[in-house]
């Protein structure tokens, strides 16, 4: 779920793909607003182990030093209790690292194979119709991506001569007017079910295929929220991106370090009729001078006069369902990092 913007739903998407590059994954690029090309010409630049320490490092510095001089402002009694783990504390790693403020070098793109889907290209000024009570655009996209499964050797009902590795699938904005659904600007859409169809069809894919897929979806636009629950329904994962641009959280100063909140609504359980919810109830994310980071949103022990009373409360309240639930989170050391 994308945020009001679309500005770091659109730095996640890169890295799942950036991702894909370093891993010599082969790629499927689908948008009908920016060109696959640009897209694939700003993935960020991945770094090397020794500067991921290194900038690691300068983070873990430069947080001490803040807890130096905010020492003076905790209580004594309060300052051997232990500290809330925010920060990578394990030598181990999932993944690779991105520098943000770099883009990846075009020797390091181009020496995978990549696959494009630039909407205007596909359908050059041609009317609105529908297929099967699905619009012309998803059903030109299931078509590329059936095709790109079956011929490039990724169809797992079908025995291959040589082995493949991954096919990564990227969908940008789907759902929205550029597509030619009507979801986004009506309460009662003629096409209610084209774009539950078209994700119906693209799980059968990806089930039988080596396959995985990252869709980016407007749902802040999407006036039916019968349709987000449909959306939902019929994806693994669902996670979504609150910013904190243009909202009162932005001066807040509860939020000060922070530039918005992950809400994770669905993850995948294995051998299980529903799907699982997640015991981390608040988590934050932050773009930082050269990582995106997601870390958990717990109360700060200085709360000064500048803080509203129903700033407090709102927090106060998050932090309660941080230690409710399971409360497996609240003992653990590790954090998302991208």
């Amino acid at each position: 779920e994308e945020d009001k913007y679309g500005l770091y739903s659109n730095l996640l998407f890169k890295y799942f793909l950036a991702e894909g590059v370093v891993c010599g994954h082969e790629l499927f690029v689908a948008s009908a607003k920016e060109h696959p090309d640009n897209i694939l010409k700003e993935l960020p630049a991945p770094l090397l182990d020794n500067t991921h320490r290194t900038e690691l490092g300068e983070e873990a510095r430069a947080v001490k030093s803040e807890d130096s001089q905010d020492s003076m402002k905790i209580a004594w009694r309060y300052q051997n209790l232990p500290k809330m783990e925010t920060s990578p504390t394990s030598s181990t790693k999932f993944g690779h690292y991105y520098d943000v403020s770099k883009r990846m070098s075009p020797e390091l793109y181009q020496s995978i194979k990549w696959h494009s889907f630039y909407l205007p290209e596909q359908l050059p000024l041609e009317p609105k119709k529908t297929t099967g009570n699905m619009n012309n655009a998803y059903a030109r996209l299931l078509q590329s991506i059936h095709r790109i499964i079956s011929q490039e050797g990724f169809d797992g009902s079908d025995p291959q001569k040589k082995p493949r590795t991954i096919l990564r699938l990227g969908i940008q904005s789907l759902g929205s007017l550029l597509w030619g659904d009507d979801i986004c600007s009506n309460d009662t859409p003629e096409d209610i079910h084209s774009l539950t169809k078209f994700l119906y069809v693209l799980r059968g894919l990806l089930r039988k295929s080596l396959s995985a897929c990252i869709i980016t979806v407007p749902a802040h636009l999407i006036q039916n929220k019968a349709i987000m629950e449909r959306v939902t329904n019929l994806s693994d994962v669902v996670v979504g991106l609150e910013s904190f641009i243009g909202s009162e959280r932005e001066t807040n100063p509860l939020y000060k370090d922070f530039h918005g909140l992950v809400h994770v609504q669905q993850i995948p359980r294995l051998n299980s009729l529903i799907c699982d919810v997640s015991d981390t109830k608040d988590l934050a994310f932050r773009l930082k001078r050269k990582l995106f980071t997601i870390e958990r949103l717990h109360l700060p022990p200085d709360l000064s006069d500048t803080v509203s009373r129903a700033s407090k409360q709102e927090l106060a309240g998050s932090s309660k369902l941080l230690s409710s639930g399971c409360g497996a989170m609240a003992m653990g050391k590790k954090h998302l990092d991208f």
